[in-house]
């Protein structure tokens, strides 16, 4: 299939997933003839797809967003499993985020960054501006205070940005944007994580090798072996694929 206005879905555990073949395939999807795409943008690995069905809050969070894709390789994996011809590839969010980045640098797009440590931030936007030449029109840090998330929306209102991109961690990523845009919908909101310590070198990701070989949530346990908690949740994960209950 190669017309990016028709990109298939697939379904996993009843979520509707994006079928972007590849990282190309993705940017034009999302700006599609030159128009960027509104709603939520949000990843979705074997870890979110365990919390959303023992968290209602998140599941419906994540239901509600307009744009869901597999960042997550045993996402893929089951994906491939389900639909034996499908042409779905991993876009992982670190990557689909400077991606973006490099797009909106070159198209003149309003960028608006919220989350992440101030310094963080800051080295953030200094390093989109340098790199990209992206066009930052607002940026907070993820330290403010409940009382000041309405001035924060009316500034990302105010700010015109067309892409705003949120590192707070899930699920308060999920409900700011859903927040936000209840007061500023025309924009592609984007949930990022961590993204910005890596974009800044100051956490360390995967090689590329293991990232390939699907091994990066190896990788991460042994640089922090209190993971190890987490990835037995993924377990549960293993046996809805081998089964088939996917």
């Amino acid at each position: 299939m190669t017309d990016i206005t028709t990109v298939p879905y697939y379904k996993v555990r009843g979520l509707e997933l994006l079928g972007w073949r590849d990282m190309n395939h993705a940017l034009d999807y999302l700006y599609q003839d030159g128009q960027l795409r509104k709603g939520t943008l949000v990843a979705i690995n074997a870890e979110k797809i365990l919390t959303m069905e023992s968290d209602p809050v998140v599941h419906d969070l994540i239901a509600a967003a307009e744009f869901k894709y597999a960042d997550g390789i045993s996402v893929v994996r089951s994906v491939r499993k389900k639909y034996p011809q499908a042409q779905v590839s991993r876009v992982a969010g670190a990557d689909l985020w400077e991606a973006l980045m490099a797009r909106a640098g070159r198209e003149g797009t309003p960028v608006f960054l919220v989350g992440g440590k101030p310094g963080v931030l800051e080295e953030t936007v200094a390093k989109l501006r340098s790199q990209w030449q992206v066009n930052i029109v607002g940026a907070q840090d993820g330290y403010f205070a409940a009382q000041d998330r309405d001035a924060l929306f009316r500034r990302i209102r105010d700010s015109g940005a067309k892409i705003v991109t949120v590192a707070m961690g899930s699920p308060r990523q999920e409900i700011l944007m859903r927040d936000c845009r209840q007061v500023y919908p025309d924009a592609l909101y984007m949930g990022v994580g961590g993204t910005y310590d890596v974009f800044t070198g100051h956490v360390k990701r995967a090689p590329r090798l293991w990232q390939q070989l699907g091994l990066e949530w190896l990788y991460r346990l042994v640089l922090q072996p209190s993971r190890i908690r987490r990835q037995l949740r993924l377990l549960r994960y293993l046996a809805w694929h081998y089964s088939g209950n996917i």
